[in-house]
């Protein structure tokens, strides 16, 4: 197997895990949006530091834990993909997939703005029609509710920051995650704890399937992470920002085929709007060999 067949066939199936993550937070739904993140949080700690330790990476893991900017910016990232995926495990458990979907579909034009206001990059006309075509999108869905949509803004702005922040920040994608579950262990295991002493915890309650389940949150959160790892070492960029879009795809014919989430015609409009702009920036952006790919954490 060539080099590059083997980086597309990680990048399809880390961007495939991402796109069918929603059918394990629905088979996990029994527990609350917290818990599930405490769970997340924990074991894939776990599972990084395992996994650190095999590769010999621990010192390299210890220097990121140092204080200086390098830690402060994974503080702030942390953050952010905190927020991100309990908005997202909320949205997929409230059976709002479908919105989750959006907001990764908005995410590259996110990247794209936050590139120009943060690193003043040139702003060229052709991405300039592509945002201009999204944003009318979600306008048009904004005004047809009476409100803006707020779980896909939520999702592509806090996960758009968190992309900017990885990427300041000189530290490796797994280094990276490992620090910042390290740095949310304690809410973790303080809301565990809590919910226990109340009763409330569905973890140990009797349930040996969800007990699996919920310790199964460290591999699902790995493992596309050094699946992505392994085919962004092995491919252009251009190849992994067009893969990307498998992801949210199938996040949306999840939640319209499998769970009948209503599209309607204003998330029609919107989204042939969001995809319009997305053909021509992917078009753009492939002609010139630059294409950003989308990381889930």
């Amino acid at each position: 197997m060539s080099r590059r067949t083997a980086g597309l066939l990680a990048g399809i199936a880390a961007y495939g895990s991402w796109g069918v993550i929603p059918i394990y937070f629905k088979a996990v739904s029994a527990a609350p949006p917290l818990e599930l993140l405490a769970h997340r949080v924990v074991w894939a700690l776990v599972l990084l530091v395992v996994l650190l330790k095999r590769q010999g990476r621990l010192a390299e893991f210890h220097a990121a834990l140092r204080p200086g900017r390098t830690l402060a910016m994974l503080a702030a990232s942390t953050v952010l993909i905190a927020v991100n995926w309990l908005v997202y495990i909320w949205a997929v458990v409230g059976d709002r997939v479908l919105e989750g979907s959006l907001g990764y579909f908005i995410n590259p034009l996110v990247n794209v703005v936050l590139g120009v206001l943060v690193l003043k990059e040139k702003l060229e006309r052709p991405v300039m029609v592509a945002v201009a075509v999204a944003a009318l999108g979600v306008a048009w869905l904004t005004l047809s509710v009476g409100h803006p949509p707020w779980v896909s803004l939520t999702l592509a702005a806090s996960f758009g920051s968190y992309g900017l922040l990885r990427k300041l920040a000189p530290v490796g994608a797994v280094v990276g995650l490992a620090v910042e579950t390290l740095l949310l262990l304690p809410l973790a295991l303080g809301y565990l704890a809590w919910a226990h002493g109340r009763g409330s915890l569905t973890f140990l309650a009797g349930d040996l399937g969800l007990d699996t389940l919920l310790v199964l949150a460290g591999p699902a959160t790995a493992i596309p992470l050094l699946l992505f790892t392994a085919a962004a070492r092995r491919l252009p960029l251009s190849t992994l920002g067009f893969i990307q879009y498998l992801s949210p795809t199938l996040q949306f014919l999840l939640a319209v085929f499998l769970w009948g989430e209503p599209l309607g015609r204003e998330r029609a409009v919107a989204f042939g709007c969001i995809w319009a702009g997305l053909l021509i920036f992917t078009v753009h952006s492939l002609r010139r060999g630059v294409a950003e790919p989308l990381t889930e954490g």
